[in-house]
């Protein structure tokens, strides 16, 4: 059996105040950490800097190129640093780190499955982000022929970095706000894994969300749009998994 060797991946978009922290919680777990500056301004860049000094690993985009572009870059990088799976987990600290070890100990089980986090939210979450989340829940379910995935918007999630990659030279499921939705949808359509994991979520009062209702509503409008037509030809054999598996 190859040995494993996990790393964590944090796309780093303008989170100054809560990264350290971060990095500390993940340090914690014995997971080394690629940090990915996705053009950030320059407090959050010299932070990023002072936490490269101690040790972590930082990639860098010298403009804004969004979560996705951050996220391949950053499973790009893990490959050629020797990783076999990485750790996705998000910038702001919203995410509970007793939750993450789970991620650790299932992949040591099941390397070859992909571990996707799905949110539990205390009453700290705006209500509008939590109903608008079902929205996309639906077209993923419809579009994967399945309820399987639970949620492809939490942003905590284990790659198997070899096979992500894989998919991803075929497929770069966008540049920001898409990516985490269409790189699960066309995992689970390529015949891979999926597992999912609870994470509790927490929004503190003064975090900092870079979601941008108008652009990115019409992109992940756009991105469901094109799932759907995507998935037409594949549903003979969506069906056929779909049976096999009930």
């Amino acid at each position: 059996m190859t040995e494993l060797h996990p790393c964590a991946l944090v796309p780093v978009y303008d989170h100054p105040e809560t990264i350290a922290t971060v990095c500390d919680r993940l340090s914690a777990m014995d997971l080394p950490v690629i940090l990915v500056d996705d053009g950030c301004s320059a407090p959050c860049r010299h932070e990023l800097e002072r936490l490269a000094a101690q040790g972590h690993h930082l990639v860098r985009h010298a403009s804004n190129r969004g979560k996705g572009a951050a996220v391949r870059s950053g499973l790009a990088e893990a490959q050629r640093l020797g990783y076999t799976h990485a750790l996705q987990v998000d910038a702001d600290g919203q995410h509970h780190a007793d939750d993450l070890p789970a991620f650790i100990e299932s992949m040591a089980h099941s390397p070859q499955t992909l571990l996707a986090g799905y949110a539990c939210y205390d009453e700290s979450v705006p209500k509008a982000r939590h109903y608008g989340r079902y929205a996309t829940h639906v077209w993923v379910w419809i579009n994967t022929l399945s309820c399987h995935i639970r949620d492809t918007m939490c942003g905590v999630r284990l790659y198997p970095v070899v096979q992500a990659n894989a998919l991803l030279e075929q497929h770069p499921c966008g540049e920001r706000m898409t990516f985490d939705t269409e790189v699960l949808v066309r995992w689970y359509w390529s015949g891979g894994d999926i597992e999912n994991l609870p994470v509790r979520v927490h929004y503190p009062e003064d975090g900092i969300s870079h979601f941008d209702v108008w652009r990115d509503n019409l992109q992940i409008s756009r991105m469901h749009a094109r799932l759907f037509f995507a998935m037409l030809p594949r549903l003979p054999r969506l069906l056929k998994r779909h049976w096999v598996a009930s």
